[in-house]
């Protein structure tokens, strides 16, 4: 049976870090929490690569017309 992207969602729900790949070229890795409809995203734990150098977010709020992609 074929799997919605939702389903695959479910299963890493508040369980193990995602990335996160944003238009410009940004990717965020975090702990997904939460998700809607128009794959607005929140993570926790959140980190990004800038300057070469993983840098501390935290808790952050990802609109979902910037996502171009999601990985477990």
């Amino acid at each position: 049976m074929t799997k919605r992207p939702s389903d695959i969602l479910d299963q890493v729900l508040n369980r193990e870090p995602v990335l996160v790949s944003l238009k410009g070229g940004r990717e965020i890795h975090g702990v997904l929490q939460g998700y809607d409809v128009h794959m607005n995203l929140v993570l926790d734990r959140a980190e990004e690569m800038i300057d070469g150098e993983m840098k501390q977010v935290g808790t952050i709020i990802i609109r979902g017309d910037n996502v171009i992609y999601i990985s477990p």
